[in-house]
């Protein structure tokens, strides 16, 4: 793959690698909500993959298949990270029902139950499962790219979670004590989807629910995580 000169053939690497953005791309897509096509997936990882020939150095020592897997994956992120999924009416809805499961944690002492949130907010224990589907189309990303850009081993569920604060170690701390305090069976999801890396069909058949509920359970769990990382704020 080198020339007489020992530079990069591009040419013959770009050819050998354009598959490799397809599988990463399929890959990701799994795991996503139904709204992101994989031609979008595929074109950012193209751009990863166009960077990597441009800013890879043989010698630094790392092999050019782990760089250009590392710019793929980060160039999808990248762009799924600039997407807007939610109305600005479901966002709202979203940091009251973070505000509702912070206040009934402090007055109860525990975790509320579902139909205890749906209540605080004044609707329909359905209204409320309508919400947790609907806020949950944005948060379905692929982190584990945090934990590439940190230099961190992908060892736990917390190095997975979407909270930028993870670079922090304190908050890191905190966010890994709020996994713990989630319901077993929100725990349970966040360790399947986020470490196993189950997607959410495979999820619900460990959990016996259905792949909606497991995306309401697992919205659910995040506002979770957010209000008890929002009190020490």
């Amino acid at each position: 793959m080198y020339t007489a000169q020992g530079r990069i053939n591009q040419s013959e690497l770009l050819a050998q690698y354009m598959p490799l953005v397809r599988r990463q791309a399929l890959s990701l897509q799994v795991r996503l909500p139904s709204c992101i096509e994989l031609d979008d997936l595929i074109q950012a990882g193209m751009v990863g993959l166009l960077e990597a020939l441009g800013r890879f150095d043989a010698s630094q020592g790392a092999s050019f298949a782990t760089f250009a897997s590392q710019r793929i994956r980060g160039a999808m992120v990248d762009e799924l990270r600039t997407r807007d999924w939610l109305p600005r009416s479901v966002r709202r809805s979203a940091r009251a029902m973070d505000e509702a499961v912070r206040r009934l944690e402090q007055v109860l002492g525990r975790p509320p139950e579902e139909h205890e949130i749906a209540a605080e907010l004044e609707m329909p224990l359905e209204a409320y499962r309508q919400l947790l589907s609907d806020t949950n189309s944005g948060q379905l990303l692929p982190f584990e790219a945090l934990v590439e850009e940190s230099g961190e081993p992908a060892g736990d569920i917390a190095a997975h979670l979407p909270f930028e604060t993870l670079l922090d170690g304190q908050q890191r701390q905190r966010l890994i004590e709020a996994i713990e305090q989630l319901p077993e069976r929100e725990k349970l999801l966040m360790a399947l989807y986020y470490q196993e890396e189950l997607n959410l069909k495979e999820v619900g058949a460990v959990l016996g629910v259905t792949e909606s509920r497991v995306s309401q359970l697992h919205s659910q769990a995040i506002s979770r995580l957010r209000a008890r990382l929002g009190e020490a704020d």
